[in-house]
Order: C-alpha cells, then sequence, then structure tokens
C-alpha cells in the first residue's frame, strides 16, 4: 500500500484518540484504519470476562464519541483514494471491526471443490457456498497466518525492485 494513504490518515486522525499511530491497511476497495485504544485498568484478580467486556465497553465508547469526526474522515479519504474506509479498534487481546466491506469475487471451482463447500453447508458451518467459501479463507488464514504474512513479505520486496526497475 503506498505510504501516502497511511501518511494522510497519520495527519487525519485526531491526536489522543489512539496510543500511537493506527494501523492502516489496504487492497483495491477498502482502507482499514484499526487504532489501539488504551487497556482498561481494572482491579488485580479481575476475571477475564469482565476484563473482556470492560475492553469491549471501551471500544464501544470510542465508536460513539468518535462517529461524526471517522464519518468526515472517511469521506474526504473517499473522495482522495477512491476507496471505501472502515474503521476499528484495538483494547488489549479485543478488537472490533466497525463497518468493513463485503466484496463478492468470482471464482472457477471444479466437482470435487464444490462438493466440500456442499458439505460444509449440509453439516451446517455455513448457510451457503459463499458463506463456506469465506469459512475456509478464514481458516488458512488463521493456519497459515506465518506463510501468508512471508508472502505478503515477498510481494513488498517485489514491488521495490520493480520500482527501480526501467520506466516504459
Amino acid at each position: 500500500m503506498p505510504e501516502d494513504v497511511r501518511a494522510w490518515f497519520a495527519q487525519r486522525v485526531p491526536a489522543g484518540w489512539f496510543a500511537g499511530p493506527p494501523e492502516v491497511t489496504a487492497d483495491g476497495e477498502e482502507i482499514l484504519v484499526i487504532g489501539n485504544l488504551p487497556d482498561v485498568e481494572l482491579a488485580k484478580g479481575t476475571s477475564e470476562d469482565a476484563r473482556a467486556a470492560a475492553r469491549t465497553a471501551r471500544i464501544e465508547r470510542f465508536r460513539e464519541e468518535t462517529r461524526e469526526d471517522r464519518i468526515r474522515i472517511a469521506r474526504e479519504a473517499e473522495r482522495q483514494f477512491r476507496r471505501k474506509v472502515a474503521w476499528g479498534a484495538r483494547c488489549g487481546d479485543e478488537v472490533k471491526v466497525f463497518t468493513t466491506l463485503s466484496v463478492p469475487v468470482m471464482t472457477r471451482l471444479r466437482m470435487s471443490e464444490r462438493s466440500i463447500l456442499d458439505t460444509l453447508v449440509a453439516g451446517g458451518v455455513a448457510r451457503s457456498r459463499s458463506e463456506a467459501l469465506a469459512w475456509c479463507v478464514r481458516l488458512v488464514g488463521m493456519h497459515q497466518a506465518d506463510w501468508i504474512k512471508g508472502l505478503r513479505d515477498a510481494l513488498v520486496k517485489v514491488d521495490e525492485v520493480r520500482s527501480k526497475g526501467p520506466k516504459n
């Protein structure tokens, strides 16, 4: 992702919203901005369930208190970068993305591949082939996260080398 998108958000996001600069990622359709909120301060011995609930409440408070400003910033960014903007927040181990696109993708699957999706639907794991495919993608993302990150890092290097190559 071009550094100009990160730099743009670094200048537009109000100081004090997050504990540090937000994490900005993008693809061809969407920009996702996730910021770290200060962790909750609770009494020693507070249960993990109570801690998670307090963190979720902090995220929800941030969402409500910043709604108008986030919408204004997102509209500016959408005009500037011609992509939708989604926001999210992280507090401790809790992460919530407020709005995000669900973009349809086309794929061609052979019978054996469709059979896997149909099994997931029949087994109640998903309501449709589309949902089953999304489930499979999430599963690969969780179990192959290190490999996917390595692949993404390699692609960044490829882009860097291409940018230094001959110009048309």
